[in-house]
């Protein structure tokens, strides 16, 4: 089947075609500046997008169904659905929970129903895959009420990254999914961890927005939250201004001046003392997780590394592993420094827990479960006007 992958950010809008039964991607690229005078709104950027499918693949794409990238599906979306005008609904007064990015998503299918209203579209969320964290990990120790009345819970983010990371770590190792208990270390500008047990998510770094968790490109991960209430309190900042400087000015960048991963590591080489001081802390706050969740697991077959930091930067996955040694994890130093795009282990012979890289593919995900639910469902057209 012929998919298109959307990404629909409020400013952007990323795309790919993939053709899902040969696993190809046939085009991709990004619309940006949306709302700028060239590019007003998402229906102006689709009209791009539609340009570019027919300059490469003809007059007429051979489009059959759109994927869409979700963030938040809240507790009612525990699985990819059919869009229609109800889930789109759904899908926006989901809002509160992911500002920046619920919104965006809807404006992106509201988009497609215009331009293409024969198209079946599906909606992929980033949260599904965190659904069966048991009530005992998602909970927070706070009031009931703000779990009964603010949906005040972990959720959990990358979850489609996860599981399809989950599905080749298994297929690697020569064990069913079912079989497989490991911890997911997906490593970028926004970074999590999940410790996977029998092959589903039992739990997650991030929580109720993606700010928790781990040090990231420019996001804090856990902090103390007194901290935030009492500089409130001081009136130092405000609310608005303390969640731009952990969601934005914080993390590596806050320590070392960057967000770029390979920036931070030339400079410690170099002997930058900041640069250094948040590459050990960035690997000493994932050592403290995947410590942690090897216990909820039960003890991990494999520590996966994944996303951009992961797969590429050497250096960073042998500083996490080299603090790892109580667990019995050894590193082969020349898999890891080797470059490749193709899933491997990196662990030596003697390693006590299998170290991989593999490659996410999230786009190749959302097409393949677009493709898998329109064929079970036999949708063949999108649900009439509202």
């Amino acid at each position: 089947m012929r998919v298109l992958v959307i990404n629909s950010g409020s400013s952007s809008l990323k795309y790919q075609v993939r053709e899902t039964d040969s696993d190809t991607q046939l085009l991709s690229g990004v619309v940006e500046q949306i709302g700028s005078g060239d590019v007003p709104d998402h229906g102006a950027a689709l009209d791009l997008v539609e340009a570019a499918l027919v300059a490469e693949l003809g007059q007429d794409p051979g489009l059959e169904a759109v994927g869409h990238r979700v963030v938040h599906g809240g507790e009612r979306f525990a699985e990819p659905v059919l869009v229609n005008y109800e889930i789109t609904r759904a899908i926006e007064r989901l809002a509160p929970l992911a500002p920046l990015h619920n919104p965006a998503n809807a404006l992106g299918i509201r988009a497609i129903m215009r331009k293409w209203p024969s198209l079946p579209q599906v909606a992929v969320f980033d949260t599904a895959f965190h659904r069966t964290l048991p009530e005992h990990a998602w909970r927070y120790a706070v009031p009931n009420e703000l779990y009964t009345e603010h949906g005040v819970r972990r959720y959990g983010f990358h979850g489609t990254s996860a599981e399809y990371v989950t599905g080749r770590a298994a297929q690697l190792l020569g064990t069913p999914v079912r079989g497989f208990d490991g911890i997911i270390c997906h490593l970028g500008n926004g970074a999590s961890v999940t410790a996977i047990k029998a092959g589903r998510s039992v739990d997650t770094s991030m929580g109720y927005t993606p700010l928790a968790g781990l040090v990231m490109g420019t996001r804090s991960g856990d902090v103390d939250p007194s901290i935030l209430t009492q500089l409130m309190m001081r009136g130092e900042y405000t609310a608005q201004e303390l969640d731009s400087m952990l969601n934005q000015e914080s993390g590596l960048k806050g320590i070392a001046g960057s967000n770029d991963m390979r920036a931070v590591v030339a400079a410690a080489a170099e002997g930058d003392d900041e640069a250094e001081l948040a590459l050990a802390m960035a690997a000493y706050r994932l050592q403290k997780f995947i410590g942690g969740y090897h216990v909820a697991v039960g003890g991990a077959q494999a520590i996966v590394f994944t996303a951009g930091i992961g797969e590429n930067s050497w250096q960073f996955r042998e500083r996490v592993c080299e603090g790892l040694g109580a667990l019995g994890v050894r590193l082969d130093r020349m898999a890891n420094v080797e470059k490749s795009r193709e899933p491997r282990v990196i662990s030596a012979s003697d390693s006590a827990i299998k170290v991989l890289v593999v490659p996410t593919d999230e786009e190749g995900a959302i097409a393949d479960q677009t493709a898998q639910l329109i064929r079970d469902s036999g949708e063949q057209q999108a649900p009439e006007g509202e």
